[in-house]
């Protein structure tokens, strides 16, 4: 099993990256982490065939995270889909479904589509069976409008993959990525504490209480970039891929 960093830029496209967008695929699974805006560029870019990806798993509903659902809907379209798909994210994910794609395609949501879609509200820190996935969710902090806010423990495959999505620190996070098989966290800043976002000093405190296997660095924006040499931890690039 491998997962890709189709992308793992900020909203602002710091340092020229793609918005944020993971792919993991296995011999059971096929499933996104996010989809940013750029997401469809992005995954054409890397060859990633989307018609066998099964799940997007949706971490907020934040464009850089939430907006590229319209475009790859577009595309399962006019290539003719025919595999389910099963979107899952916080409550109100079918509501916010509907809205991004009358906001990008008027009246593409009333299409009829070729294959079966369905729309998964999940319930914060429970367990939830999508496929050959377990995914439990956890209730993570940056601000108000564009929530509610996920953090996300999967297990696939016999591997444990856990993300921080957008946050400030919250002690959910432990929960979220004890002794994962890989841990990717934002690190938006360096040492620089703001509000809703993490920075790599937090993380580099709290990560004797978390102890996962390996350690991946996202969503940096420009200060945290022209740092992350400066760390002993792996810092995401587009395109990059990491074996479980």
């Amino acid at each position: 099993m491998q997962l890709q960093f189709v992308g793992c830029g900020d909203a602002l496209g710091s340092g020229g990256r793609f918005n944020t967008c993971f792919h993991v695929v296995g011999e059971e699974t096929n499933f996104l982490i996010d989809c940013g805006a750029s997401s469809l560029v992005a995954l054409k870019r890397w060859g990633i065939e989307r018609n066998g990806i099964d799940v997007i798993l949706v971490t907020h509903f934040h464009a850089d995270h939430f907006g590229g659902i319209p475009f790859f809907m577009l595309d399962a379209q006019f290539s003719r889909r025919q595999r389910p798909l099963v979107i899952a994210g916080p409550p109100g994910v079918a509501e916010r479904y509907l809205q991004a794609m009358e906001t990008a395609f008027e009246g593409s949501s009333k299409t009829p589509s070729r294959f079966e879609l369905t729309l998964l509200p999940l319930r914060p820190e429970r367990s939830h069976p999508i496929g050959a996935l377990q995914v439990t969710p956890f209730p993570v902090e940056h601000g108000q409008s564009g929530g509610p806010f996920f953090a996300y423990r999967i297990v696939a495959e016999g591997r444990v993959i856990a993300y921080s999505g957008d946050t400030q620190w919250t002690d959910n996070l432990i929960e979220a990525g004890r002794d994962a098989d890989l841990f990717i966290v934002e690190a938006y800043f360096h040492d620089k504490a703001v509000k809703n976002h993490l920075d790599l000093k937090t993380i580099e405190t709290n990560l004797p209480d978390i102890k996962p296997k390996k350690l991946v660095l996202t969503h940096m924006s420009e200060d945290m970039l022209a740092r992350r040499y400066d760390t002993r931890h792996l810092a995401a690039e587009d395109g990059m891929i990491v074996l479980l």
